[in-house]
């Protein structure tokens, strides 16, 4: 099998859990990592056994294919337009970019350039959710017609040793936490055709407390709570909350209803966790999963998948066209919270192939 090289360009937080999850993964080779500050690179790069360097060193590397764009949200655009002018395929967390027209800029420059762009999430190509998507196609709840998606906690800072990103122009819960959610459920239901949301930032200032920023104050400049619905082609509706103002809750992650039964999805932010259903007149029901990786982190699978498409000659799954459309959905939520109207979705994107069942993990194909 070819392996396709990979480098990796911010060495924060999240990249551990992506350098981790690549060895799992024959399809592709990490090759470098790269990062605005010497310091992570150097230190990320000898904890993974391959150099650390400067970012354009690293995209003059001819045996990388792939550049994984780890920065903050607020340099997505730049570091994804850099690689894609490096005539490099770019995988970028999420969101896309910090707004449509950023995102839009990379998904241009990408096609007059022939390569393809990839995004953040991936988790819904996890064992949990490509089962709920099987047992949707398979109509075991029928026809979906309805379902709700909530996540709420009182705040990245509480954890995050540097969280003012969190709160800045393309941070808050909804392009942080939404693109699991509103991903995942247009895997599962297919586009978005409109959106109706509410906004409220209820404090101007969040205190820091982890790390050595801890009690330090950061301004909060986006909508800290964000709820609505989301109307799918297919009319199904799905109520939505995404919060960094709730103490605690105990909503489901999500929950699909259709004509026939209901389906609880896991946590879109995890690859594994119990799918359950059930019918009407019926208790719940665990399912057993039909599909491959579900214990343990595997986020990069998106990255591999993106690798094993270029192999293959095939379109990949977590698509910059699905993250496109996603954050045109989450945008949505703001312009609808100020317009006080629905937003009806220019974007449209096809459900990604349903990843086959009874394959082991780290296979795709």
């Amino acid at each position: 099998m070819r392996r396709i090289g990979v480098g990796v360009i911010g060495c924060g937080v999240i990249s551990k859990a992506y350098m981790t999850a690549m060895k799992r993964f024959p399809q592709i080779e990490l090759k470098a990592v790269a990062d605005m500050r010497s310091g992570p690179a150097q230190e990320r790069g000898r904890e993974f056994g391959v150099p650390g360097m400067r970012v354009d060193e690293l995209l003059k590397l001819d045996d990388i294919e792939i550049v994984v764009n780890l920065t903050v949200p607020l340099a997505h655009t730049d570091v994804s337009l850099a690689v894609l002018n490096a005539g490099k395929h770019v995988h970028s967390e999420k969101p896309l970019g910090v707004d449509m027209v950023e995102a839009r800029k990379v998904m241009e420059l990408a096609e007059r350039k022939g390569l393809r762009v990839g995004c953040a999430p991936d988790t819904f190509l996890g064992g949990g959710h490509q089962t709920a998507r099987k047992l949707i196609d398979a109509g075991a709840i029928g026809t979906p017609v309805a379902g709700t998606a909530m996540f709420g906690c009182p705040g990245h800072e509480r954890w995050h040793p540097a969280p003012g990103f969190y709160y800045l122009r393309g941070g808050g819960p909804m392009l942080d936490m939404g693109p699991y959610y509103i991903t995942d459920l247009i895997q599962l239901l297919g586009p978005i055709a409109s959106v109706m949301g509410s906004a409220s930032r209820p404090r101007s200032e969040r205190i820091v407390g982890n790390g050595p920023l801890k009690g330090t104050s950061i301004p909060v400049q986006v909508a800290t709570h964000v709820a609505g619905t989301l109307e799918f082609a297919s009319g199904a509706v799905i109520s939505i909350c995404m919060s960094f103002d709730v103490p605690k809750h105990m909503h489901a992650p999500i929950e699909i209803y259709g004509t026939e039964g209901s389906l609880l999805v896991p946590d879109p932010n995890r690859f594994g966790g119990n799918v359950m259903t059930a019918n009407i007149g019926c208790d719940w029901q665990t399912q057993p999963h039909s599909h491959a990786h579900t214990e343990g982190e595997f986020r990069s699978i998106g990255v591999a998948d993106m690798a094993a498409a270029i192999i293959g000659n095939r379109p990949h799954r977590a698509s910059g066209a699905l993250a496109l459309h996603a954050l045109e959905a989450m945008e949505a939520f703001q312009i609808s919270s100020e317009r006080g109207a629905r937003i009806k979705l220019e974007t449209t994107v096809e459900r990604p192939a349903m990843l086959p069942a009874g394959l082991s993990d780290g296979q795709l194909d």
